[in-house]
C-alpha cells in the first residue's frame, strides 16, 4: 500500500516538472506532461477510494491522459518548438 502513495508522490513531482517545462523552459509539451500526470493522480486516488468517481469517467480521463501523453511525445519528437 505504501508503494502506491510513493507512486502518487512521484506522479505529483512529474506533473510539477511538466509545469516548470512550460513556464521556465517555454516548451508547450510540458502541458501534455502535466495533464497526463495530473489525470494519473486523480485516477490513482480514485482507485484508492480517496474520492468517488464513476468508472466511466475514470476510463474517459485515462483516455484523455493517453492522448495527452501521445501529443507530448510527438511534440518532443518534433523538437519541442515554442508556440507563439
Amino acid at each position: 500500500m505504501v508503494i502506491q502513495y510513493v507512486s502518487i508522490f512521484i506522479e505529483v513531482l512529474i506533473a510539477v516538472l511538466g509545469l516548470l517545462i512550460v513556464f521556465q523552459k517555454k516548451k508547450i509539451y510540458g502541458w501534455g506532461i502535466f495533464l497526463t500526470f495530473a489525470i494519473y493522480i486523480i485516477y490513482d486516488l480514485a482507485k484508492l477510494n480517496v474520492f468517488i468517481i464513476f468508472d466511466a469517467y475514470l476510463y474517459l480521463l485515462f483516455f484523455i491522459a493517453s492522448i495527452s501523453a501521445l501529443w507530448a511525445v510527438f511534440e518532443i519528437y518534433r523538437g519541442g518548438k515554442k508556440r507563439k
